[in-house]
């Protein structure tokens, strides 16, 4: 109890910490170095949110862009001005969302967004997570797929592959660094809780965690559903930070991206995917001179690729990783090793 406590201040301290660098942040820096800044918060929590799928539940998907998509064009929709919606050609709103006369304010479109994603989630998941191994990337890559091609053809809702701008500007670096915090602090409640030792016991052996009385189906379901949420979270800031969206952005190359983060800053750990989020994007922003100077462009994606290969070869826990063994999970009283 005193640990859960102790573990509570470290967060506030932190977040204290965090909202007091980003305050400094906009004093001194320039706008192309916040804008990074701001980019590396929303792959963060991307990131974050496929780690609870991927790295503690021991699942793979490949689905987070389709999340993500589906996050960015509710936000977008919910907030577009009224003065637009007829310029643009869109259709009344579903009575459910506010209909076509009321515009949503930004934090609960951005949390309508995540809800919208989770239920998609669940429809997914219920089929899709009785599948395993590469079985489950597959069908998580055509659930990409198909979102983006029905983002293509249904033009009087998303305008089709001409995308939607004009979006309202509300992100920044504090509502972004927020959800952040937010999306941490919850999987970390989440990873240290009941339900999150269940969650690692299948990912280590779920035969053995089954024999003890977890039902696979309920943790698998349940750790899709959240990621999803936070996947649309940061879909929705994405959108309101570039202020136009178009269907291409969320293809497999978004969630070839972040699962490279993941991987290269360690799956199942707290930090690991900030750290790859951050190493990436920087990596990304500093190559990007030269690729345009050599005019070699795919230049980076042929060095995540690359590297991606030399962190599985040489270092598969990530950079702050640590090599799993066999660990004794504790699970209603009863143990696995």
């Amino acid at each position: 109890m005193k640990q859960g406590i102790r573990a509570e201040w470290y967060f506030l301290l932190g977040g204290l910490l965090l909202f007091g660098g980003a305050f400094l942040a906009t004093q001194f820096l320039n706008r192309y170095l916040l804008y990074i800044l701001v980019l590396m918060g929303i792959y963060s929590i991307a990131t974050v949110s496929l780690n609870l799928t991927n790295g503690y539940a021991g699942l793979f998907s490949l689905g987070h862009a389709a999340f993500m998509a589906i996050g960015a064009y509710t936000s977008t929709l919910l907030t577009f001005p009224l003065a637009l919606r007829e310029a643009y050609e869109l259709p009344m709103l579903p009575a459910f969302l506010g209909g076509p006369n009321f515009v949503w304010p930004f934090f609960p479109a951005i949390c309508m967004g995540g809800v919208l994603a989770s239920v998609a989630a669940l429809l997914i998941g219920a089929p899709v997570l009785r599948l395993r191994g590469h079985y489950l990337s597959v069908a998580s890559l055509g659930f990409v797929v198909i979102v983006t091609t029905l983002a293509k053809t249904m033009k009087g809702l998303t305008r089709g592959p001409m995308g939607i701008s004009a979006i309202p500007s509300y992100t920044n670096i504090y509502w972004t660094y927020l959800w952040l915090l937010i999306t941490v602090y919850v999987i970390w409640r989440i990873v240290n809780s009941r339900f999150g030792r269940a969650m690692m016991a299948l990912r280590e052996d779920e035969t053995a965690a089954q024999v003890l009385g977890v039902y696979p189906m309920k943790y698998k379901l349940m750790s899709f559903v959240v990621g999803a949420f936070f996947a649309g979270v940061a879909g929705g800031l994405y959108a309101h930070f570039t202020k136009a969206i178009r269907p291409f952005e969320f293809s497999f190359f978004l969630t070839f991206q972040i699962v490279v983060m993941l991987i290269l800053g360690g799956m199942g750990t707290t930090a690991g995917p900030i750290v790859g989020a951050v190493s990436l994007l920087t990596l990304r922003y500093a190559l990007k001179p030269l690729e345009e100077h050599l005019k070699i462009y795919g230049l980076i994606e042929i060095i995540y690729a690359v590297l991606l290969i030399v962190v599985m070869l040489f270092k598969p826990e990530g950079l702050v990783g640590q090599k799993r063994g066999v660990k004794k999970i504790t699970v209603g009283g009863k143990s696995s090793a």
